[in-house]
């Protein structure tokens, strides 16, 4: 009877009692390809333990990241917008910024489940403002162990070219800086211990926690036990690292008896490098080499957001008994559709207040019938324009005029615009209209 009443209140969006709601876990990874995973195609790199997420639960293989870099793309998955409405936050952010994530314009999906009574926790990399307003106890977590930004944003950011002048990068517990610099290549092991720590005690009330895994984004630094595993060099050993990681929250969800009542999502935040950086290889060598000669199944790579590479990312969804075994959905969603769906897992309402472009993608999860897409379209961003859009099987690139049919051509190599003129001049107007939408906060159309 219980779970029957859980449902019913979920579906009619009253708020659960405190003894059946779900905890929640997103853990993301940083610049991982959408192929870098076994489980979504790898040969390279081994991920037994995202691999068996996706065999307890349901892979999305039309996942987008919000943007195709980082700080764009936290600030839309936080807030359930797309990456343009967030002010402060439209392009990466530095050590000597001084904006981010604003408190007294942004509701982060933290903010809201605290205020359900969940205990919230950010460990990892924020990368949405360093300075003391802008850290995530700002922003609905109650705690916070994590660098403030990426883990190349130190002093030896120069690539030969003159100093950045950034400082030494510092671990912060809260607001306060416990270690300066910090030890990059232990961070993986110290991030598992808080989160194993912070899901212990608090495993008899309901809990939030934002995972945000630092060693798949160069340098690629992991402790000796991970360094030459995989046979995909640095890279490929920092996400079989991060793939242990993920083991170990599942194996504490496991030995708590947590499953059950435990929702937990792996994404990453964009696309992968895929082209040689030789600002980053002259600062930290083989731990920040491209190797070029990797092929993938989709087109270029982060930092862009016109083709695929840059914002197609893996997604994996796990609940056991609300989500299928063994399941997966072509289906277009995005990582800002997860502020609405935890807030739905919570019973708690979006805000109404402002535009909110994430959807509920529950039913996509849990399989119902006749499940779909939210989304008549999925935007790439780049800044304040919409640069390319998805619709159906359909990929349109505003710059040279551009038309795919991913269902056909995935790798993006055969341009069909001049067959298709009329879905070419559909998609050009819905591209206008989004950017219209973007620079004014007005509902996409």
């Amino acid at each position: 009877m219980r779970i029957t009443l859980a449902l019913f209140a979920l579906l009619a969006g009253v708020p659960p009692a405190a003894d059946e709601k779900v905890n929640i876990i997103h853990i993301i990874g940083d610049d991982v390809g959408y192929d870098d995973l076994s489980c979504f195609g790898s040969k390279d790199i081994a991920t037994p333990n995202l691999d068996a997420l996706a065999k307890e639960g349901m892979r999305l293989t039309s996942f987008y990241a919000p943007a195709s870099t980082c700080t764009p793309s936290r600030a839309a998955i936080l807030t359930g917008r797309y990456a343009p409405r967030v002010q402060g936050c439209e392009r990466v952010l530095f050590p000597n910024d001084k904006q981010g994530i604003e408190t007294d314009k942004e509701v982060t999906i933290a903010t809201l489940l605290r205020k359900q009574g969940y205990a919230t926790a950010l460990v990892g990399k924020w990368h949405l403002g360093c300075t003391p307003e802008h850290l995530p106890t700002n922003h609905g977590f109650d705690l916070y162990l994590g660098i403030p930004y990426p883990n190349d944003h130190g002093p030896l950011r120069n690539g030969g070219k003159g100093d950045r002048g950034f400082p030494p990068i510092p671990l912060y517990r809260g607001t306060k800086i416990v270690e300066q610099p910090t030890d990059l290549a232990s961070l993986p092991e110290r991030f598992v211990e808080e989160s194993v720590k912070f899901i212990t005690e608090n495993k008899d009330r309901p809990f939030f926690l934002h995972l945000a895994n630092i060693e798949t984004h160069t340098p690629w630094f992991v402790s000796k036990k991970f360094q030459g595993k995989s046979k995909a060099g640095r890279y490929g050993d920092a996400v079989e690292c991060m793939d242990w990681m993920v083991g170990e929250v599942v194996a504490t969800l496991k030995k708590l008896d947590l499953e059950k009542k435990t929702l937990l999502v792996f994404t990453s935040d964009n696309g992968p490098l895929v082209k040689k950086y030789e600002e980053l290889e002259a600062c930290y060598g083989d731990f920040a080499k491209v190797d070029t000669s990797r092929t993938h199944v989709v087109r270029d790579g982060k930092y862009q957001a016109r083709y695929e590479g840059g914002t197609r990312v893996p997604m994996i969804a796990r609940w056991p008994g609300k989500i299928p075994a063994g399941a997966s959905s072509a289906e277009i969603a995005a990582g800002f559709d997860l502020f609405a769906t935890f807030a739905a897992v919570a019973g708690v309402e979006v805000p109404k207040d402002r535009v909110i472009d994430g959807r509920n993608i529950l039913p996509l999860l849990r399989a119902e019938a006749g499940a779909t897409s939210p989304h008549a379209a999925f935007y790439g961003t780049e800044k304040k324009l919409a640069v390319s859009v998805r619709e159906g099987p359909w990929k349109f690139v505003a710059s040279g005029s551009e038309l795919y049919n991913l269902d056909e051509d995935l790798a993006e190599k055969t341009n069909r615009a001049s067959a298709h003129p009329e879905i070419v001049e559909r998609l050009k107007a819905r591209l206008a209209k989004a950017t219209q939408s973007f620079q004014n906060d007005r509902p996409l159309e």
